[in-house]
């Protein structure tokens, strides 16, 4: 067992800790990165990624997340394997556990941990995933231009994602396993009004069924709720769209948490409810959950980092500066 001590400590190695640990190296925070359970985030389950910016051809995720690292690493970014079981940030130096007996050490802490998606489960969906099944329209739907896709979901998410899908597919089917849906009426009544988009009630998917080849999906297996009917759909594209679940249970009664589980942060900032804490990307994000977002609140907790850095430790200077000052003006009322 070791202790591994820094300024900054970042928990978590997607696009949001990587950039978080990009500027705090080079601010001279000499940052560890803890990596967690999925070094590199979510975006080393992603094949084709087109937009995220700087790159005229399509990259692929997981050469993403590997180019991220090296140059993390090439400013100055210590990256340890480890997973993190206890947290006491009770006091600075904030003080976590790993599952190895390590214990890392941070004057301030970053959390970017992720969010992951919410899946139905079924061994077809797994063995479709980037094949045709994805829980991202605004990252897969541009792959899917004249093709028939299906959303499957009845809250924000899947309404959105499937108007958001009509942009691309003339030919958007919901699923939901209702007969109504949770999503707030002003989107329904969006969703009801687009002649691209066909809703089926009642409906649960029991398989993605794979065209064999380089065909990929090519239709969905459908069981109705109510009468236990089987039947099916063509589909080129299938998107889950039936939540996230953030990665925060480790933070639960140590930082103020949204109603959904997501970190809650000051607007405009990565500030949570303890100070020299802070967290960034799909973490603290429920809206956006993109790469490129999330490596831009990264970079913000870098710089909020600093900040916070800077104010404590010239707190306890101004202070000494001030004591021969008093103590002076002291003698000379005394004399």
């Amino acid at each position: 067992m070791a202790t591994h001590s820094t300024r900054m400590l970042i928990l978590g190695s997607g696009p949001a800790g990587l950039s978080a640990a990009i500027y705090g190296a080079r601010a001279g925070m000499k940052p560890i990165v803890v990596q967690g359970i999925q070094p590199g985030g979510q975006l080393t389950t992603t094949t084709d990624v087109e937009n995220y910016p700087g790159f005229a051809d399509v990259i692929q995720g997981p050469w993403l997340m590997e180019q991220m690292g090296r140059q993390a690493e090439h400013v100055g970014t210590t990256m340890l394997w480890d997973t993190i079981t206890e947290v006491d940030l009770s006091r600075r130096p904030f003080r976590l556990t790993g599952d190895s007996g390590d214990v890392y050490e941070g004057e301030v802490l970053v959390i970017a941990t992720g969010a992951q998606a919410k899946w139905l489960g079924l061994e077809s969906e797994d063995a479709m995933k980037g094949k045709g099944v994805s829980a991202c329209a605004t990252c897969d739907g541009f792959f899917y231009r004249g093709k028939k896709v299906a959303v499957i979901g009845g809250g924000n998410t899947a309404v959105e994602e499937a108007l958001y899908l009509t942009n691309h597919s003339p030919d958007v089917t919901l699923i939901h396993r209702r007969d109504s849906l949770r999503a707030e009426r002003i989107l329904q009544e969006r969703l009801f009004a687009h002649p691209g988009i066909t809703v089926l009630w009642n409906k649960e998917v029991r398989a993605f069924v794979d065209g064999g080849g380089t065909a990929g999906l090519v239709a969905l297996e459908l069981e109705d709720t109510v009468t236990g009917a089987p039947s099916r759909i063509a589909a080129d594209g299938g998107f889950v769209a039936i939540g996230h679940h953030p990665a925060t249970e480790l933070f639960r009664g140590h930082l103020e948490l949204d109603p959904d589980g997501y970190i809650a942060v000051e607007t405009g900032s990565t500030r949570t409810s303890v100070p020299g804490v802070f967290a960034c990307g799909d973490v603290a994000d429920k809206v956006y959950r993109q790469a490129v977002t999330a490596a831009g609140t990264g970079c913000m907790a870098a710089l909020d980092a600093e900040k916070f850095l800077a104010a404590a430790e010239f707190a306890p200077q101004a202070a000494s500066a001030d004591a021969p000052r008093e103590t002076a003006q002291a003698g000379r009322q005394a004399a």
